[in-house]
């Protein structure tokens, strides 16, 4: 029941008005910083619009790297806007953490989407693989889905800020 409910509110790939408003509420919940710490809000500058856009997500780490998946697939608007934006982006949990988000390789996505969808069940409906498939699964269907390692934002001079500046 709830996956034919998740992919009416993402019919034809993009959220639905009812989708959007849903979305905005769980931005607010993501980035209040009173949610589990996987559950972020990102904020990147609209591609067409310029004004700051928010979109809640789920952010999943494997080898102690942080990584963002599309649920969605290529055509994702935040997909569409972080390469628009060059990969400059705010992360938000309690509070704003400038990052760069870089997009993986085909070849290195499939153990990233696998353990997104492991802690990610609302993103399970639009990826038409189980959770507990095997690896050689996720490689068949890893173009699909974009996934973003988020790196510290470079500060002009290269080195890192913000944040997770060290």
């Amino acid at each position: 029941m709830y996956a034919r409910l998740e992919r009416w509110l993402y019919r034809g790939g993009r959220p639905g008005r009812l989708a959007r408003w849903i979305n905005r509420g769980f931005a607010a919940v993501h980035a209040s910083g009173r949610a589990p710490e996987s559950w972020v809000a990102l904020e990147v500058v609209g591609r067409r619009s310029g004004r700051a856009i928010v979109f809640p997500l789920v952010m999943v780490t494997v080898g102690g790297e942080r990584f963002l998946v599309s649920m969605l697939g290529q055509d994702a608007a935040w997909v569409r806007n972080v390469r628009a934006a060059g990969g400059h982006a705010i992360l938000r949990h309690g509070g704003r953490d400038e990052v760069r988000l870089e997009e993986l390789p085909v070849a290195q996505r499939p153990p990233v989407l696998k353990a997104h969808l492991q802690v990610a069940p609302g993103a399970r409906p639009h990826v038409p693989v189980d959770k507990d498939a095997p690896l050689a699964d996720f490689e068949a269907i890893a173009e699909r889905f974009p996934v973003f390692r988020v790196l510290p934002a470079q500060s002009r001079s290269g080195a890192p800020s913000g944040k997770n500046a060290r």
